[in-house]
């Protein structure tokens, strides 16, 4: 009797083909894949192994892998994780108070109430995040407001941005402030219309606060892991801590030796502490692996918007001949420009008026040519107020590059508009014109908000807090916006051959959102939500579905770390 071969044949072909399928730890499939690449590819598939990208493509790549888990995305975006490329994380002491979403000073009152009824009378009360934009009464919270709620305790909460605070009357006596303080080297001690001072003090608020008692690093470490965590809530799988030093970079190193593949991947930005200090400290830009680095040497040439103290070209609207200022001398700024170029080490430089970046530009310019140095990758933190074309001109002649927060075009609208005349205001943040001229652009937070979608919204629509559209013609695509949150951020790093795309052998950091900002219009922008988070491969965030919903992933998630 005639049998036929054919099922054991296609037996045999099937055994062949699984077996000479190559093993990995996760396949995402089904899935709408930006992998940011050269050409703003989308894939469907990505093999994934030892927390690297091993292979990109279409639903037929499946059969070229055994799988340890499959990821079936239904349809939905994936992309690189954020790379948030001027960030400011740190702990929270026990009496701190949490002030990003207060919406009134009477709330902000209460808080400061509330907590002075937790501590003993006289122990220090600080805070951070308020905005008078944001407040019900469009005003500032004042030394008056602070001493009705804690009469017996020094209060110090820090503007949203960090370049003002306000004190109570028991704070401006601990730091011995009064009407006849001199005024800051580079900062304003505010008085009122009376002549008696206000409470404000704008960028040298450290007069006050670096008296007052310190958290240790032991107070503080487990709210500072859960704050660098809560990052995977908001997609962000890289940061560049904006400020710090090298004494405290031992904490940085200790939280990330225990908590390893836990963490955001961090890059350190640490101040110029002397050409003698550095040399002892014995490391420099890049030291470290893909986990932990240290970043740039930050310098600070002004102040901020938030002060207001940016060291501007044209006065301030409505302030007379007020410019801002410089936070130190020409000279020495070229010195520590010099010293660290010359150490090896890469400049992260704050820079936010016109007549800042201007002296940034051309004492980074004259370093360089002095001292050429193969990729130094020097860059400017905020470019804020649009400088001059030839300044612009210079920057791309000498690589100078910039990592700009957009974002500050929606929450910071109501500041520019106080400050700035109409033809600076239009042209703030600016980002088509330095792409122009061919600088490397990358966009970042800086906290205000910390969440990436309100700077893609911000850079792709130019709209304010108001809905006004400042500078349409500075605006980037949605593509644009999307590279320079990540592959643009790795590379002022130096690591854009290991992340910031999905692209094979680099590492395995992406994220899942709930719609596709490449379609939708970019009005809803600030809508898109992140749903996954994965780093080297490894789930460490899902936002929780709601009940009676199905989750998309059907295999087991290795590991959840900060899960929501």
């Amino acid at each position: 009797m005639y049998r036929s071969r054919l099922p054991g044949i296609l037996f045999g072909l099937l055994w062949s083909a699984t077996s000479h399928a190559q093993a990995i730890d996760l396949l995402v499939t089904n899935a709408r894949i930006a992998t940011l690449d050269q050409d703003f590819s989308f894939v469907s598939t990505m093999a994934i192994n030892a927390n690297r990208i091993v292979a990109t493509g279409g639903d037929e790549l499946a059969a070229r892998y055994n799988a340890k888990w499959t990821l079936d995305l239904g349809g939905r975006f994936v992309m690189p994780g954020f790379v948030d490329s001027h960030i400011h994380i740190s702990g929270n002491p026990p009496w701190y108070i949490d002030l990003t979403k207060v919406q009134s000073v009477v709330e902000i009152t209460t808080l400061v109430k509330q907590r002075a009824a937790e501590l003993p009378k006289g122990h220090w009360i600080t805070g951070y995040g308020w905005s008078e934009d944001a407040l019900i009464e469009k005003r500032r919270p004042l030394r008056d407001d602070l001493d009705d709620a804690a009469p017996d305790n020094p209060v110090g909460l820090t503007r949203a941005g960090g370049h003002s605070a306000v004190f109570n009357s028991a704070g401006l006596a601990f730091g011995k402030i009064d009407e006849r303080t001199a005024q800051p080297e580079s900062g304003v001690i505010e008085k009122g219309e009376s002549g008696r001072l206000n409470g404000i003090i704008r960028e040298r608020q450290d007069i006050i606060l670096d008296l007052a008692p310190q958290a240790t690093d032991e107070t503080v470490r487990s709210s500072f892991i859960e704050n660098l965590q809560n990052l995977f809530r908001l997609g962000i799988t890289s940061i560049v801590q904006a400020q710090d030093t090298i004494e405290h970079y031992a904490e940085w190193k200790r939280i990330y030796a225990t908590h390893r593949g836990m963490l955001p991947r961090a890059a350190v930005q640490v101040a110029w502490a002397g050409q003698e200090k550095m040399q002892a400290f014995a490391h420099k830009t890049g030291d470290g692996d893909e986990h932990l680095r240290l970043g740039a040497i930050k310098v600070f040439v002004d102040g901020g918007f938030t002060g207001p103290a940016a060291y501007t070209k044209k006065p301030y609207r409505g302030m007379g001949d007020y410019h801002g200022s410089l936070t130190m001398k020409e000279a020495q700024l070229m010195n520590i420009f010099s010293e660290a170029h010359a150490a090896g080490w890469q400049l992260g430089v704050h820079a936010i008026g016109d007549a800042a970046i201007e002296l940034t530009v051309k004492e980074l310019a004259a370093v360089i040519a002095k001292h050429p140095r193969a990729d130094h990758r020097h860059y400017l933190n905020h470019f804020t107020i649009k400088p001059s074309e030839a300044t612009m001109a210079d920057m791309a002649n000498h690589g100078i590059a910039i990592t700009q927060q957009p974002n500050f075009t929606f929450t910071l609208e109501g500041r520019y508009a106080a400050y700035l005349d109409a033809p600076r205001l239009a042209s703030n943040n600016p980002l088509r014109s330095p792409l122009r001229h061919g600088i490397h652009l990358a966009i970042s937070s800086d906290i205000l908000p910390i969440g990436p979608m309100t700077g893609l919204y911000a850079a792709v629509t130019r709209k304010g807090m108001s809905g006004k559209v400042h500078g349409a013609e500075e605006a980037l695509t949605i593509q644009e916006a999307l590279v320079a949150y990540t592959h643009k951020g790795a590379w002022l790093t130096f690591e854009e051959n290991q992340k910031g795309t999905l692209e094979p052998g680099k590492l395995a950091d992406f994220i899942v959102l709930s719609t596709d900002p490449v379609k939708i219009n970019p009005d809803g922008l600030m809508d898109v939500r992140v749903d996954e988070t994965w780093l080297g491969g490894i789930q460490v965030w899902s936002r929780p579905f709601p009940v009676g919903a199905t989750a998309s992933v059907q295999t087991p998630d290795p590991m959840r770390s900060g899960r929501e």
